[in-house]
């Protein structure tokens, strides 16, 4: 195989990336809390040897993962008092599966029958001090979450929903919704903004991923069809080099 045909396969491996996010980007569409991905590429630019000054470059294109697109998603009101949306930055802090402390965006809680508040797939949610928030059964149908994340109910406070602020760099997903991410910083009250009675929807747009898609299939059949011409050159070459021999 010459250069030529492996720059086609690092252009046609980075198209199938890209299909791969733009795909997994619209079936997310509406999902709550969903971030859009973005793959990350590079261009890897190699000096070849040639006997001509000065040498040919020869360059490929390099996958370098994904970059979430941390924009704000729309505010989908539910008329739930347990749904809430992080207005800018930040993510819940939830007890993953396996014990550790893991992150999301998707504010759809609800009470386990222990009265701790968990999120729609059973994270328990954490508060202040990466503690369980645990709600009595008989104030759970008259609490209210305020803007600072504090859970008022009749008799008082039950505890306070906090938000993690990160350097998106920082930030990776881990499936089922959830995030790990190091180097937090849990704000305070002051700096808690959390929206009520509603979720953050995801921030796909439909009609982009839809283009972003057809666009890449062209572009593989341009490189499909480059393949092909470079391989019919080849053939021709032989051919006539046989004929000569």
């Amino acid at each position: 195989m010459d250069i030529s045909s492996y720059v086609l396969l690092s252009q046609e491996t980075a198209l199938r990336r890209r299909m791969d996010v733009a795909a997994n980007n619209l079936a997310n569409m509406n999902t709550v809390g969903f971030k859009r991905e973005q793959p990350v590429f590079r261009e890897y630019v190699e000096k070849t040897e040639s006997a001509v000054k000065p040498a040919n470059k020869t360059a490929f294109v390099l996958d370098y993962g994904a970059v979430h697109d941390f924009s704000q998603g729309g505010f989908q009101p539910t008329g739930n008092a347990l749904d809430v949306m992080i207005e800018g930055q930040g993510y819940l802090s939830v007890e993953a599966p396996d014990g550790s402390t893991a992150y999301t965006r998707a504010g759809q809680l609800k009470m386990l029958p222990s009265g701790e508040l968990a999120t729609s797939s059973g994270n328990r949610v954490l508060g202040e001090g990466g503690k369980p928030i645990v709600i009595p059964p008989e104030a759970a149908n008259q609490i209210q979450i305020g803007k600072d994340g504090t859970i008022n109910g009749p008799g008082g406070p039950f505890g306070r929903l906090t938000v993690t602020q990160f350097d998106e760099a920082g930030v990776d997903p881990r499936g089922d919704g959830l995030f790990t991410g190091t180097g937090g910083r849990e704000l305070p009250s002051g700096e808690t903004h959390l929206m009520s009675g509603g979720l953050e929807g995801s921030n796909v747009n439909a009609i982009q991923e839809t283009t972003d898609m057809v666009e890449i299939l062209r572009a593989y059949q341009t490189s499909q069809n480059l393949s092909q011409s470079m391989n019919d050159m080849r053939k021709s070459a032989i051919d006539k080099l046989s004929r000569i021999g």
